[in-house]
């Protein structure tokens, strides 16, 4: 029996499902359905990455290693195995997980796990301390800027667009975005606006030049903190842009000074339990009557409150997702007044598909910059997430709330 057709009664034995994709084995033989995506399976060490870490977290490891390869379309593949895992089996008899066992065996792939990726995150330390949450921000976003100004817009916006009509540029959705914030902020010359987790500076660029607020903006990444300075310069904001290297925490010695708060989609990074905190911040840094505005991302109903092993793990370090109404739920508690929602989902797959087309256009700029490994592992990460909010796992709002 091939090697291909041995994976295949793996599959079927271990799992309960046929294959939802066809494979090669690294001896060239092949399995699976002839119409649609091949995963390359390069060597045995792949198959021992998904016996130590099996379903999502081994094929990531696999993937972003180069042990397997994916000919054709990925996101095709990912609908696949979706709609296949649907129909696994919650419960294995004894004698097919034995079976099993020996056909792995059989094949080489019992053994010491292999050695992780480089690029899989190692934090240290309790979980959302100052430290460990400085050095899950640093993992992501400190990755470098030139890496950032080549996949996103001229606004350097890492977050959902939002799109008015057919055919828009990613820029000019994002300017739609920033601007529909500013006008829920109802923002207005000579006011002042914190932007809490300000990324690269969009949204208190874009308000203090289009509506003459005085904005800062704070955010733990040094990257991004020298990127916003050096803009602010150039483009002769000083007097209305201010940025600073610093803990949403250390806010609670704020005064009372701003007449409008946002925060777009940093609140994930946050935690469950520190969210109280967070929100008790940015209301207590609002003058009365100012006004509130998070973009965030969530979770559907009954499903893991991350975005995923493989997203926590190589992206998005401790982030913490959960259904909307949690969340307003956080946000009546501490004495907000929830004014408005707005549901975007749709526009983070348009978003993604612009992030990822200009990936693939420049894939070896990307790989000249960090390495084969880190590109990889954007590329899977730009994939399975755009599949998220176009299947509905996952979902971003926008949220307007007042300090009563």
């Amino acid at each position: 029996m091939t090697v291909a057709r041995r994976l295949a009664e793996l599959v079927r034995d271990g799992a309960g499902v046929e294959l939802p994709v066809r494979i090669r084995a690294w001896d060239g033989t092949e399995a699976g359905p002839a119409d649609g995506p091949v995963l390359v399976i390069n060597n045995r060490r792949a198959l021992r990455r998904l016996l130590w870490a099996p379903g999502e977290m081994g094929l990531a490891r696999a993937y972003v290693t180069g042990d397997v390869d994916v000919e054709g379309d990925m996101a095709d593949g990912f609908r696949r195995a979706w709609a296949m895992s649907a129909k696994r089996r919650t419960s294995i008899p004894l004698r097919d997980k034995a079976g099993a066992g020996l056909a792995a065996a059989g094949l080489g792939a019992v053994g010491l796990p292999p050695k992780p990726p480089a690029s899989e995150a190692r934090l240290a330390g309790r979980l959302h301390t100052r430290g460990r949450d400085r050095a899950a921000i640093a993992h992501h976003y400190d990755l470098s800027n030139d890496f950032y100004k080549l996949l996103l817009d001229d606004h350097m916006a890492y977050s959902s667009a939002f799109y008015t009509h057919d055919g828009q540029s990613l820029h000019d959705a994002q300017s739609a975005k920033l601007d529909l914030v500013c006008r829920k902020l109802e923002l207005a010359e000579g006011q002042r606006l914190l932007d809490v987790g300000c990324g690269w500076g969009s949204m208190i660029i874009y308000a203090a030049r289009n509506f003459g607020v005085r904005a800062t903006g704070i955010t733990l990444s040094a990257e991004q903190r020298d990127f916003i300075a050096e803009r602010v310069t150039q483009e002769g904001l000083g007097s209305l842009v201010e940025v600073r290297l610093q803990d949403y925490r250390e806010l609670s010695d704020e005064p009372a000074t701003f007449d409008a708060v946002s925060s777009i989609e940093m609140g994930e990074h946050v935690g469950e339990g520190n969210y109280p905190t967070y929100v008790s911040t940015m209301l207590g840094a609002l003058k009365s009557g100012g006004r509130l505005l998070l973009q965030q991302m969530s979770r559907s109903e009954g499903t893991a409150p991350g975005g995923g092993p493989f997203i926590e793990s190589y992206i998005a370090p401790d982030m913490h997702m959960r259904p909307l109404w949690q969340t307003i739920r956080h946000l009546e508690n501490a004495g907000l007044e929830v004014r408005g929602v707005e549901a975007m989902r749709e526009h983070y797959v348009k978003t993604v598909e612009h992030w990822l087309e200009t990936f693939e256009t420049f894939y070896d700029e990307f790989v000249a910059l960090q390495g084969e490994e880190v590109a990889r592992v954007w590329r899977l990460y730009l994939i399975g997430g755009g599949l998220a909010f176009e299947q509905g796992r996952m979902g971003v709002d926008q949220i307007l709330a007042r300090k009563r």
